[in-house]
């Protein structure tokens, strides 16, 4: 299935850098009082087989390979003598922990290298430069910075002690070059646990600041005499030796490895080895997992293994090249019950996609491929598109034959490329996993077969490749092609047998999704398919706008910070706000640094003027990025509309998200942001109608509660914000203050969201005291409210999950964790969840009804174009908008029966701001 929604990434290539955890494990101090009754050290055996438990635990499918530096001198120490010369020998309660770390790992299957004459880095990058040839997927789990040189679209690292991973733009972001410039800058600093010769005085700031204002090494040296005061007096003294830095620092890409990077694989555990080593070593982890293993192993017949696991399943998948064996599937098709249905494209873009294949299951283990559009060289004779095609549009358009299919939206989209209207989507196995359970795994069609059958599916990049160098469907083989698609068909059956049965043993969750998400599907569909209109031209010109605005913001930046500095770079920006400009730290990163995070700066910049100019840089630059710029050139040239795809299946509360573009997070309450939305407009004839339910997690808030003061209110269409300031300041409604209205507004807001005291004193800019004495009247006056909320988190203590008011379930699997910060976000996240989950059922709700009704409409007088948090937006024949406005809010506000009244606000514009 070439489907956005059932993408999976194929098992990655995870490369250990044993030596780098070997020494890392041996400094820890709880692990260094670990040794055997008789007196062998195993606290470094320890940390380095529990890195590798942990790398197994977060990769399952992972293929992990395991490298180690030899004895004895390397290429390096021949370039130059004095190489690593400061490092003291090798400890003799370290060495003599190697050989039965080795051999353990070596029990375990785990491949394991050990190359002489080189370093363990070298041998890694030369499996991560062959990996990122072919577009392997590799992780480095490593914690050496020098492997950051390594990092490409194809290669990452992860520090497994610290949980800490870093791709290229986090590179930048950490080091303050490009992982290209790495040698350049570990040239030029040295090293002194290495003994290799840098540029005296030159740290990482320094070095960063070179390479960003002259890119390469080579220039930085040719421009050496330009450099003033003593450090460039350093730089000059060390010309000579820079170059042999720059090839000390740089790690091999072309060891001769006795094996190739795609022959590395695990091999069978040897358990009777490793519950020997486990003995002798008294590893009790080590010994009680392969004890397990072994009982398992001796306990498990292999009938048993084939009836419990469907993987052993016999199938017959089919690759239809004949009209003959076509027709035998027709008639297949037009007598089940229910059919299975995949197709597969050229794109994820459903408005570019183009059907190459289909496939088919009508029963479990039973599948067939249809190919019609595989071109490559040598390809056999297909079977002609259009006319498969014409003859399963019928099948497909009929109500009354059944299908199923994993993210079918996708499919449906595709297939209306092709005049065929898909129906009789009776199930979909995407939305039946994230109703059952959104959080217990992704919705993908892999990690549902791995959950919920076992199977380790055949993904897309095993046989397509990845990045770059990818193939399209139709360019590969159909011995690859037919397999994977008719897998996916086959699979897909089964999984709904499985997740169908586990959804009817709850009335109210198989209504969420038969009531719901499923119908929800098509409505999106059409949305999807239609599109929305944009004003190119206005977007390009707000472009130039910004681009004139940011050049200025960052002119005024460095006024104020005294020097030019990168301003995408977190520790550049440490340096000059927290050294330099000695602003207070309000947030230190998990390493203790002063944290440059948003939310950090935004603080800093009610009294600050460098922040303040920091965060309008950064919020104008990722607006010019992400949609001024890249609007223009999303719109489809076959419709000259701009097409967002939903997401059904992504946040766990239930709520919608969009992408390519994403609409959910254009900016409202800048000025920049609205400008945004004014290049949203209407066709000629037609108007912008934006229709926005009025403080609704509130509203759901008094249902909930059932709190009377809260009830009242709303039943009377009091302003929520001044009733709750009147009760709260015990002040009569009319004379409510601005000021006061405005912390009542907060303390609502705060509460559903969980905002404790002090998050409530930060905002309102109070003492803590003074908010808590708010909240306390808070309560006080709305006292159900309370009473709900220690209700709710106690439930989802006992349940492990909490509810919406239609039944959906918002699982919060750290509810009762150890730690104390994930316990208390997951409180929090059970006192908002069925809040916002409600509110995502209510306009779900309404859009089904609006759409029903639009339907009835056979004029292309209405459309619903898109949906945004609370609020549908429509083009609508301007002579239609005062019947069709007050239909809309009557639907939208009656979708539903609350103990409070749905209000729905209504406005209308020639574009989306205007209309707002």
């Amino acid at each position: 299935m070439t489907n956005p929604d059932n993408s999976s990434s194929p098992s990655p290539l995870i490369l250990v850098d044993g030596s780098s955890y070997l020494f890392r494990a041996y400094h820890v101090p709880y692990l260094q009082a670990l040794s055997t009754s008789y007196g062998q050290p195993t606290g470094a055996i320890t940390g380095v087989l529990n890195m590798i438990k942990s790398l197994q635990k977060d990769y399952p499918t992972g293929n992990i390979v395991v490298v180690f530096d030899a004895k004895g001198k390397t290429f390096r120490n021949d370039l130059y003598t004095e190489y690593k010369a400061n490092r003291p020998p090798m400890p003799d309660d370290l060495r003599t922990q190697i050989t039965p770390l080795h051999n353990i790992i070596e029990a375990l299957g785990l491949p394991l290298l050990v190359i002489e004459g080189v370093e363990a880095d070298d041998v890694i990058g030369t499996l991560a430069h062959q990996a990122s040839q072919i577009g392997m997927e590799t992780i480095i789990s490593t914690g050496d910075k020098d492997m950051a040189q390594l990092v490409n679209p194809h290669v990452r690292l992860i520090n497994t002690m610290t949980n800490v991973e870093l791709d290229e733009a986090s590179v930048l972001e950490k080091f303050g070059v490009k992982p290209n410039q790495i040698i350049d800058y570990l040239a030029l600093m040295g090293d002194k646990v290495d003994n290799i010769p840098g540029v005296d005085k030159c740290g990482p700031k320094t070095a960063a600041k070179w390479l960003t204002e002259h890119g390469t090494l080579e220039q930085v040296i040719k421009n050496a005499e330009n450099v003033k005061g003593k450090i460039g007096e350093h730089l000059r003294n060390a010309l000579g030796h820079l170059p042999l830095s720059y090839e000390l620092a740089t790690i091999k890409l072309d060891v001769t490895l006795p094996v190739k990077v795609d022959e590395l694989k695990a091999s069978q555990q040897n358990t009777d080895r490793l519950i020997e080593l486990g003995k002798q070593f008294e590893l009790k982890r080590l010994l009680a997992d392969a004890e397990k293993q072994a009982t398992t192993s001796t306990t498990a017949t292999a009938e048993q293994t084939a009836s419990s696991n469907p993987a052993t399943k016999e199938t017959d998948y089919q690759c239809i090249l004949t009209q003959q064996d076509f027709d035998k599937w027709i008639e297949k098709l037009n007598g089940a019950d229910l059919i299975a249905f995949d197709t597969e494209t050229t794109s994820l873009n459903y408005m570019e996609a183009e059907i190459v294949g289909v496939s088919f299951a009508v029963s479990e283990g039973e599948a067939a491929y249809v190919p019609l559009a595989h071109d490559y060289p040598d390809a056999p004779e297909q079977l002609d598109r259009n006319e498969v095609l014409a003859v399963l549009k019928p099948i497909l358009e009929s109500p009354k034959i059944k299908k199923v299919g994993q993210h079918l939206k996708y499919d449906k989209n595709v297939l209306a490329n092709y005049h065929i209207n898909l129906q009789g989507v009776a199930f979909d196995t995407m939305l039946e996993s994230y109703v059952l359970n959104s959080v217990a795994t992704k919705h993908d069609m892999d990690s549902l077969a791995k959950t919920y059958l076992d199977i380790n599916t055949i993904h897309f990049e095993d046989i397509a490749g990845k990045g770059a160098k990818q193939l399209t469907f139709n360019q590969i083989s159909l011995d690859d092609a037919a397999p994977y698609a008719a897998e996916d068909a086959d699979i897909t059956l089964r999984l709904h047998n499985v997740l169908a049965k586990k959804l009817a043993e709850d009335s109210q969750l198989n209504s969420v999704f038969s009531d719901i998400e499923l119908p929800l599907s098509s409505v999106l569909a059409r949305m999807e398919q239609f599109g929305v209109l944009i004003d190119s031209q206005q977007l390009a010109q707000q472009s130039q706008d910004l681009a004139s605005r940011i050049i200025n913001l960052e002119k005024e930046v460095y006024e104020l910070a005294g020097e030019e500095f990168n301003l995408g770079s977190p520790k550049q920006l440490q340096e000059i706000l927290y050294k330099k400009m000695d602003l207070p730290v309000l947030k230190k990163t998990p390493k203790g640094a002063p944290s440059t995070a948003e939310e950090v700066l935004q603080e800093l910049a009610i009294s600050y003027p460098l922040p303040k100019l920091l965060m309008e840089y950064r919020g104008l630059s990722k607006l010019k990025n992400t949609y001024t710029d890249k609007l223009p050139k999303m719109i489809n040239m076959r419709t000259g509309r701009v097409h967002t795809s939903y997401h059904q299946a992504i946040a766990a509360t239930g709520r919608l998200s969009s992408t390519e573009p994403n609409l959910q997070n254009i900016p409202i309450r800048t000025e920049e942001g609205r400008r945004v939305r004014q290049a949203f407009v209407a066709r000629p004839g037609y108007k912008i109608v934006a229709a926005d339910y009025s403080q609704i997690e509130l509203r759901i808030m008094a249902h909930l509660s059932s709190d009377k003061g809260l009830l009242a209110a709303f039943a009377a269409g009091r302003d929520i914000h001044t009733a709750t300031a009147s009760e709260v300041f015990s002040t009569p409604l009319e004379d409510v203050s601005t000021e006061q209205r405005r912390n009542a507004k907060a303390i609502n807001f705060g509460l559903i969201y969980g905002m404790s005291a002090f998050g409530l004193s930060r905002q309102l800019n109070i003492p803590r005291h003074d908010a808590q004495k708010y909240m306390d009247l808070y309560f006080e006056r709305y006292p159900a409210v309370l009473t709900y909320m220690e209700n709710t988190r106690a439930l989802a203590k006992e349940k492990g999950y909490v509810s919406t008011v239609f039944g959906r379930r918002l699982y919060l699997p750290e509810i009762n964790s150890s730690n104390g910060m994930r316990r208390k976000g997951a409180e929090r996240a059970a006192i908002n969840a069925p809040m916002q989950g409600t509110a995502a059922d209510i306009i779900k709700k309404a859009m089904l009804a609006v759409d029903q009704w639009i339907i009835e409409h056979t004029e292309d007088d209405i459309k619903m174009i898109m949906q945004v948090h609370d609020e549908l937006v429509f083009e609508i024949k301007e002579h239609k908008i005062a019947e069709y406005q007050s239909k809309i809010i009557e639907l939208m506000e009656n979708a539903v029966s609350l103990s409070v009244p749905l209000t729905v606000e209504a406005g209308i514009g020639e574009n989306w701001d205007e209309a707002h």
